[in-house]
């Protein structure tokens, strides 16, 4: 956005922080936010305000908007059939129009009195990755014929601090059974080398090129879990996450997955590992057997994850919220 010419008001980097407890050391920062960007619409000839995810901030952003006359965009809606469903009556009372990205969340807001419409997922829209084979193995040390497993342990410190050395250790369980098995970790591109150097293993900073070239994957519960989907990567989801966190956690979260792909194909497509459950030894023979393209459970995760593309059903979002966008600012 900085790029197209956006004014930034906070960096997103400063946004990215998960969990309760997290939070609560970083409210003055987020009170200060909110009285800025609250200020802004007062101030400013604002025409429309168009929230995307980031429900602990942009609910009340989306309520202040309605109340000073402004009318709310809210694409990619907060998860609230996940927590807190009461809540869906308040973004259908605060949002004019609602953009989902799942196809299961149009039904649900619907019945909260949302005027919601599911514009299809934008991992739809992402254009192959460039590069063969030969040429990424080489780049990374590794020979053809190497099975490779994909780490990808997060997209924010916090999350790569908390899984990556367990999911290492994972990894070297893997190896010592399978030897012939090669390990890449998927570095996100904002993150500095130095968060990966508690991994033995090399950094891959094309994550899509990861995705299009492993065997199998370890992927922490988020986005990448419909990115490895797509590419048809078999995969374990695992998330560990801080211990009072998770205890409020699961007071509040009523789903029967965690991950996105499971979500949305209805059903246990691939295998998940929460908190506790979280162990070397739990996720390597988890993923021993997709690392095997002959193991009859490899094929059947395979098959559901192209449920799981055949659910999501089309591409073309960004053009699609963008049509609404003008449909509201027309009317303002």
């Amino acid at each position: 956005m900085a790029a197209e010419g956006v004014e930034l008001l906070a960096d997103l980097h400063e946004l990215a922080v998960m969990g309760f407890v997290e939070v609560l050391s970083r409210l003055p920062f987020f009170l200060r936010l909110r009285r800025m960007v609250f200020g802004a619409l007062e101030r400013e000839r604002v025409d429309l305000v168009i929230p995307v995810d980031y429900p602990g901030f942009n609910l009340r952003l989306a309520r202040h908007a309605r109340r000073v006359g402004i009318p709310v965009l809210y694409y990619i809606a907060p998860q609230v059939w996940a927590w807190h469903a009461s809540r869906a009556a308040d973004l259908a009372r605060d949002a004019d129009r609602i953009a989902v990205i799942l196809p299961f969340e149009e039904d649900f807001l619907r019945a909260h009195g949302a005027n919601v419409e599911f514009v299809g997922h934008p991992l739809l829209d992402r254009p192959a990755p460039d590069g063969d084979r030969e040429g990424w193995v080489k780049d990374l040390g590794l020979l053809p014929e190497n099975r490779v497993l994909a780490l990808f342990p997060g997209s924010r410190a916090q999350e790569i601090e908390r899984h990556l050395g367990i999911f290492s250790a994972a990894s070297e369980l893997v190896q010592k059974r399978n030897p012939e098995v090669r390990v890449v970790v998927g570095g996100a591109t904002a993150i500095p080398d130095k968060a990966y150097a508690a991994s033995p293993y090399p950094v891959s900073r094309a994550p899509d090129l990861l995705l299009r070239h492993a065997t199998a994957a370890l992927v922490k519960s988020g986005t990448t879990t419909l990115e490895a989907a797509l590419a048809e990567v078999p995969f374990v989801v695992a998330y560990r996450m801080n211990r009072l966190t998770y205890q409020l956690a699961r007071r509040v979260v009523r789903v029967p997955h965690i991950a996105l792909a499971n979500l949305v194909a209805g059903r246990r497509v691939v295998p998940e590992l929460v908190q506790d459950e979280v162990t070397a030894d739990a996720m390597a023979r988890a993923l021993e057997p997709l690392l095997d393209e002959s193991d009859p459970e490899r094929r059947a995760v395979v098959s559901g994850l192209r449920e799981v593309r055949s659910a999501l059903k089309r591409g073309g979002a960004g053009p699609r919220v963008a049509d609404i966008a003008a449909e509201l600012l027309e009317i303002a």
